[in-house]
């Protein structure tokens, strides 16, 4: 079924479906949702006025994490992950915006990045995709979560997308920005067509010395060309970008970002203690939560079709589409939007 929904943006009223016509995605054999969410284009400047006052740490398996919290401490928990060369403040509209609707928000800082530092000098600067979604459990588990509706973007939502796949016990519903993203060691040793290639240029540049030695030198010029080329219509000033600049001092930072790109080509094994899980995604393991994947119009980053992944969600499932010069950073570009996703996913765990 597709619907085209008009999203009020002021009043945060929800979502209005207005059914113009029926169509199907391809070649699945099922009927899925395929929606444009309609808005401001995002070629106004982004103000940084205010961030997350309050950093807490919490010891959580390998880590000492910094996360922001936000919301009443009785709220349903939403747990919200940045991705790469992004930070926490991609959340901070998002996570007021859900505050004020009653949800206890956290949004943690991945390992590698702000206040999120390792317990032990001897661990692995690994940056796997399991490793990853592994720290999100133990969060949950420090701070006592049994189970959260997820949402991220880029690495994050390849992280909720793992959590979602191996703990589904733990997680009430998901947005997922650019789909399905879980990957493995095997599919990614198969080339893309050469212009899919161009798109993934830092990933072997972070294969060589140079280019570590590079990120190492220039992070901050390098996040920046980030932003600008996967998010072409965003015109953030320089404060909003200074102060996600600044999670990239933390000392393990390099290590973890060169390590994910090197795992994902192979030139990395990664830690035994996580070859199970991994065996398991490099099946594609479908997901059966609740899901809302959204997309933007602008999107400048390498991301996949909709309608390849649409079938990977095997319980509720909707896709929206926004409009309006929309990147790589929606929960940042688009603050509304994202934040209307969760509540709708939030509303869809429960008519389960």
């Amino acid at each position: 079924m597709k619907n085209e929904l008009e999203f009020n943006r002021r009043k945060f009223i929800g979502l209005t479906a207005i059914t113009l016509a029926f169509s199907q995605f391809g070649n699945f054999g099922v009927s899925r949702a395929a929606s444009t969410l309609h808005g401001k284009p995002a070629n106004g400047v982004i103000s940084s006025a205010n961030y997350f006052k309050e950093i807490k740490q919490i010891h959580a398996g390998l880590l000492n994490i910094g996360y922001a919290e936000v919301g009443p401490k009785d709220g349903q928990v939403v747990l919200l992950v940045h991705g790469w060369p992004y930070s926490i403040h991609s959340f901070y509209e998002v996570a007021n915006i859900l505050a004020g609707k009653g949800f206890r928000v956290i949004v943690p800082h991945l390992r590698g990045h702000g206040t999120t530092t390792f317990l032990s000098a001897n661990s692995a600067r690994n940056g796997q995709q399991s490793a990853i979604a592994r720290d999100m459990i133990d969060l949950m588990d420090a701070l006592n979560i049994k189970k959260a509706i997820v949402g991220g973007f880029d690495w994050g939502a390849r992280t909720v997308n793992i959590m979602a796949a191996l703990w589904p016990d733990r997680c009430m519903a998901m947005v997922s920005v650019s789909g399905y993203l879980i990957g493995s060691q095997q599919a990614n040793q198969t080339p893309l067509p050469p212009k899919a290639e161009l798109s993934w240029w830092y990933q072997y540049y972070f294969a060589t010395e140079r280019g570590l030695m590079g990120y190492s030198a220039n992070r901050k010029e390098f996040a920046r060309l980030i932003w600008e080329t996967a998010s072409p219509k965003w015109q953030f000033d320089n404060d909003t970008f200074d102060e996600s600049a600044k999670v990239f001092e933390n000392e393990d930072h390099v290590a973890i970002v060169i390590d994910n790109y090197r795992w994902r080509l192979g030139i990395t094994k990664g830690e035994k203690k996580y070859d199970e899980y991994e065996k398991i995604l490099a099946t594609a393991p479908a997901i059966t939560i609740p899901t809302i994947t959204l997309e933007g119009d602008a999107n400048g980053a390498p991301h996949p079709d909709p309608k390849v992944y649409a079938a990977k969600f095997t319980g509720k499932y909707s896709h929206y589409n926004l409009s309006g010069g929309i990147g790589h950073n929606p929960p940042q570009e688009s603050p509304e939007r994202f934040a209307e996703a969760i509540m709708e996913a939030s509303s869809m765990s429960k008519k389960d």
